[in-house]
């Protein structure tokens, strides 16, 4: 985005490839993702449109999606194929909880739709951080006065909106169950606006789910090519040890891991973890306050990964995304609990070997850190842990494929020191357990400057779409008004 407004823009990666959180890589001919597998509104229009969407829009690199609905739920009810759109879940809602909850989940709807409507009024894409942003809201007031009263509960956590109108206990638990996996916090911690999003991207008539054809590399692929083709530069293999800082505490480039400095005229913009961040600003720059509250920010759990390489042969019909959910009892954020698996290959084959499929299974964000601190990832420890922690993946795996271990071809398991050391995240984290009862993410702006934060340290928070916005505000907030209402205009919002 900063590329697109005319910045001379270089990305500091300390990863071998591109994307971070979001990026893949291969083994034998199989292409493994290593988080997000679950799309929608990428390719929508205007305000309907996610936060991504907006910004693949404005640099002017749309996915090639395959549009499907359906997704494989296993819960202590039972088994169940769920629909996005109006009425699936009303079918399921009436055959494992009855009328009563049907009734229940039909005032929900009705409830939401109007916060949906809201939530889209002001998109992330027209925000930013500067005197300025008082001129682009007024682009939308109109609306936002109209939207007020309704606008005010977008801010609050979704619970607050959930718990006096939903009493059925599978729906609250289902609830639960989006919240966190959108934000890594229960519906007590998960702002309403998200929920708001969710909702219009699930829940609303003739909606659909997105497959990026290339999987995650894809959307990473896409914003490398924005970045280049306007000039901008990725470096690789280039670990940042210090951000650099002048006589006026301001900052001015990086240092980089051997040796090397880049220097920044404008702007240095971390989209390191909170936590990483202050860890590489200069002590006597950093207001101490501000250095407390980053480093006591509490942090989410981390990952448990397994990674599966597989014959096929037989396995016609399968669906590409999967959750298990153990025990409702336990809670969705408790270990152990709830697994996430992703089949990439079943919408994109060339993804995989012919005749194979490629897996992922995951543990979101629920994994102690404290467990795995200390070990050396070479030893006999490490690898027995990782055996033990992974077999609760391999079981999730096998009420799905019940014969996976006989056709496995490739394997690999992750875990919080796999994120830490790959990912170059505090304690492999998932990000920031803020809380929306709390308050909200802080904005990309800091206390020194010519400093700024982006991803999921900041607003709007965790997730892909809402790390996309945080870089949108970032760069909207360092660029002219003129050419940040030009965006708007080119992407209809």
């Amino acid at each position: 985005m900063l590329a697109k407004y005319g910045h001379k823009v270089t990305v500091v990666e300390s990863h071998y490839t591109p994307g971070g959180a979001a990026h893949s890589y291969q083994n034998k001919g199989y292409h493994f993702e290593s988080g997000p597998s679950l799309y929608s509104g990428m390719t929508g229009k205007g305000k309907e449109a996610n936060p991504l969407g907006h910004v693949l829009q404005a640099i002017g690199e749309p996915l090639d999606c395959k549009y499907y609905n359906t997704w494989n739920v296993l819960v202590p009810e039972g088994n169940f194929l769920t629909e996005v759109g109006r009425g699936n879940f009303t079918d399921v809602l009436s055959q494992i909880r009855g009328p009563g909850a049907v009734q229940e989940w039909n005032k929900l709807l009705e409830l939401m739709r109007p916060l949906a409507s809201a939530a889209a009024v002001l998109p992330p894409a027209a925000m930013r951080v500067d005197p300025w942003a008082a001129v682009t809201v007024g682009r939308y007031l109109p609306d936002l006065l109209t939207q007020g009263p309704v606008a005010a509960q977008l801010t609050g956590p979704f619970a607050n909106i959930l718990d006096p109108n939903i009493k059925d206990p599978f729906i609250k638990n289902w609830m639960n169950l989006l919240c966190f996996l959108l934000s890594g916090l229960p519906a007590n911690g998960t702002i309403a606006a998200e929920m708001a999003y969710m909702f219009n991207e699930f829940y609303r008539p003739n909606c659909s789910l997105e497959f990026p054809m290339g999987g995650s590399q894809a959307m990473v692929d896409a914003l490398v090519r924005g970045l280049e083709k306007r000039g901008g530069r990725l470096l690789l293999n280039s670990h940042v040890e210090r951000i650099l800082s002048d006589d006026n505490r301001r900052a001015t480039g990086v240092a980089l891991r051997g040796g090397g400095t880049i220097k920044a005229t404008n702007a240095v913009v971390s989209n390191a973890s909170v936590w990483d961040t202050v860890k590489m600003l200069p002590p006597r720059i950093v207001p101490e306050q501000w250095r407390r509250e980053r480093a006591q920010t509490p942090p989410c759990p981390s990952f448990m990964h397994l990674h599966l390489g597989f014959d096929a042969t037989g396995l016609d019909g399968l669906e590409l995304h999967h959750i298990v959910v153990n025990s409702w009892d336990r809670g969705v954020d408790a270990e152990q609990n709830v697994v996430l698996i992703s089949i990439a290959s079943v919408m994109d084959p060339s993804l995989a070997p012919p005749g194979k499929h490629c897996l992922h299974a995951y543990l979101p964000a629920t994994e102690p850190y404290a467990l795995w601190e200390g070990l050396d990832r070479k030893s006999e420890e490490y690898k027995k842990l990782k055996e033990e922690r992974s077999q609760v993946l391999w079981s999730a795996v096998e009420r799905i494929i019940p014969d996976i271990r006989s056709r496995v071809e490739v394997s690999a398991v992750g875990t919080p020191l796999t994120h830490q050391r790959y990912l170059r995240r505090h304690q492999g984290s998932y990000g920031p357990a803020i809380s929306a009862a709390e308050g909200i993410f802080p904005p990309p702006t800091t206390p020194i400057p010519g400093l700024y934060c982006t991803g999921d340290g900041t607003f709007p928070g965790i997730g892909l779409p809402a790390v996309a916005a945080s870089g949108a505000i970032t760069a909207n907030t360092l660029s002219s008004i003129t050419d940040h209402w030009r965006m708007l205009d080119e992407i209809g919002v």
